[in-house]
């Protein structure tokens, strides 16, 4: 494992080596300084597989974006010069608009650069995988640009933002502040990158944005859906929901293996609950189906997470280079569709989840569903309008996440002079997964704050020990709503109290 080292080292990160694997999890390590460790396995693969282009190079082969221009241009001979070659991939890419990615992101970006370019067959120089490895030892981000990329050739022009903001070039962030980037070099105490042979190329030709993007929206609702049912066990346990609709046989006949896993886990957190003996037969969907709906939720993002994993432990690049084979591979190990199907994918979870939940703070506000608490949760309604904005909110925020539901990953339009005539748009799928995961994260802390209230408008408390403990979380730092305050910040606060609250849980 990595070791932290220095006053800004913040994280663990597995050794790069061919025998490891970057997780989601491990990119969200990256949002902060961290120290990568190079093992001399992948230090040695790097250095090998850059001598082996530099002796293809002396013996004529023709390599693409070497010896020849780039992408329909590849008929064309290419410069001079490696250091001229380098300069033309990034000058004709820095295009990139719109706001920039969180530096969050183009840190998790490089990290997944830095481990494809590790395995050496890239053929980059061990100058590049250095250069990667202090940056992420440092506070800095580059500055990255949303739009750009059709997510085939690799992410060709947000990574050549990243490329160009390592050389001094464009802007970067340092400690989140953004800023020239020679400025914010040397704030993070680094040297501009330099470039030879093929470097540039090598850095920008892979899909290491998408892979960062969707790597993170995975980690991020893995989590999520571990708090969506803790916030359902302590739905039912304020309403007295008697738990019959767990029952393992029942689920098991129902033939998901996700299904009966969450049903179990929602009965560990309702284990001893007292059901209200004045509740219905049969509690609404938004209670009974969550079994259903959050094992199906499981199910579709452990497949993602599977893709998303391979796709961020592979080489993204063209072409490869293969010492012992003596082989220069031209291919397409760029083009980003199985990312793009993953993401679209998450997409959709997220949103259905995020349903999930606005229904259910829809129940805790309507006096004829909520158990005898007043509409609103108010504490003197007309008055006081407690979560009644919140939940506008939440409802403005679900349909907002419906609206970008539609699938990215088979919008190919033809571009590149029809170089690139069909394409994936992982990029856009990724990036819109991942912002889709932020929106989840806050309906959540709405559906945190609507339970803290209800505790404080009701009479009931919970019985079980474990939904007992999460609404003391909560309640350890969200006040009750007794006059009508602003919210935001309390919103924000749930979230990560319920994030923070699962991850201990989930390891005690």
């Amino acid at each position: 494992m990595a070791e932290r080292s220095g006053k800004y080292m913040n994280a663990f990160v597995p050794i790069l080596h061919s025998k490891s694997a970057l997780t989601p999890v491990d990119l969200e390590s990256a949002s902060g300084p961290v120290d990568v460790v190079l093992s001399e396995e992948a230090l040695a693969a790097v250095k090998h597989g850059h001598a082996f282009v530099a002796a293809s190079l002396r013996d004529e082969r023709p390599v693409y974006g070497s010896t020849t221009g780039f992408g329909p241009l590849v008929v064309f001979d290419g410069r001079e010069s490696a250091a001229e070659q380098c300069e033309n991939v990034l000058q004709h890419l820095t295009v990139g608009q719109g706001p920039d990615l969180p530096p969050e992101v183009a840190r998790a970006a490089v990290l997944a650069r830095l481990w494809s370019l590790s395995r050496g067959v890239s053929g980059v120089s061990d100058t590049v995988v250095h250069a990667l490895r202090r940056m992420l030892q440092a506070p800095f981000a580059p500055a990255v640009p949303t739009l750009g990329s059709v997510g085939a050739s690799g992410d060709l022009v947000p990574l050549a933002h990243v490329v160009q903001a390592l050389r001094g070039v464009g802007h970067a962030y340092v400690d989140g502040v953004r800023m020239p980037a020679d400025e914010a070099l040397a704030r993070a105490g680094l040297d501009p990158l330099r470039l030879d042979g093929r470097d540039a190329l090598g850095l920008v030709n892979g899909t290491s944005v998408t892979s960062a993007l969707a790597g993170l929206a995975t980690a991020s609702l893995q989590r999520s859906q571990h708090v969506a049912v803790g916030l359902v066990a302590l739905l039912a346990d304020l309403l007295g929901a008697a738990p019959a609709f767990l029952a393992p046989p029942l689920l098991a006949a129902f033939g998901h293996p996700e299904v009966v896993t969450v049903g179990a886990e929602l009965s560990s957190w309702l284990a001893g609950i007292d059901p209200s003996p004045d509740r219905p037969l049969q509690e609404p969907y938004s209670i009974r189906c969550t079994p259903q709906l959050l094992g199906a939720a499981r199910s579709a993002i452990a497949w993602s997470s599977e893709v998303i994993t391979r796709d961020l432990n592979g080489v993204s690049d063209n072409p490869l280079f293969f010492p012992e084979e003596d082989l220069v591979a031209h291919g397409g190990n760029f083009f980003g569709q199985p990312a793009a199907f993953a993401s679209d994918l998450l997409s959709i979870v997220a949103t259905q989840i995020g349903n999930l939940a606005e229904r259910q703070v829809d129940l805790l506000v309507d006096p004829h569903r909520n158990g005898g608490r007043p509409p609103m949760l108010s504490t003197s309604p007309g008055r006081q309008h407690a979560i009644q904005g919140m939940q506008v909110l939440a409802t403005s925020t679900v349909v907002a996440m419906r609206r970008c539901c539609t699938p990215a990953a088979m919008q190919s339009v033809p571009t590149n002079l029809h170089n690139q005539d069909i394409v994936p748009f992982g990029t856009q799928g990724a990036l819109t997964a991942f912002e889709q995961a932020r929106s989840l994260r806050l309906l959540h802390g709405c559906l945190g704050v609507a339970l803290r209230q209800a505790i404080h408008t009701g009479s009931r408390r919970p019985t079980a020990r474990r939904c007992a403990d999460l609404a003391a979380a909560l309640a350890d730092q969200i006040a009750p709503i007794e006059q009508d305050r602003p919210l935001d910040e309390d919103i924000r606060t749930a979230a990560d109290v319920l994030d923070r609250h699962v991850a201990e849980t989930a390891t005690a």
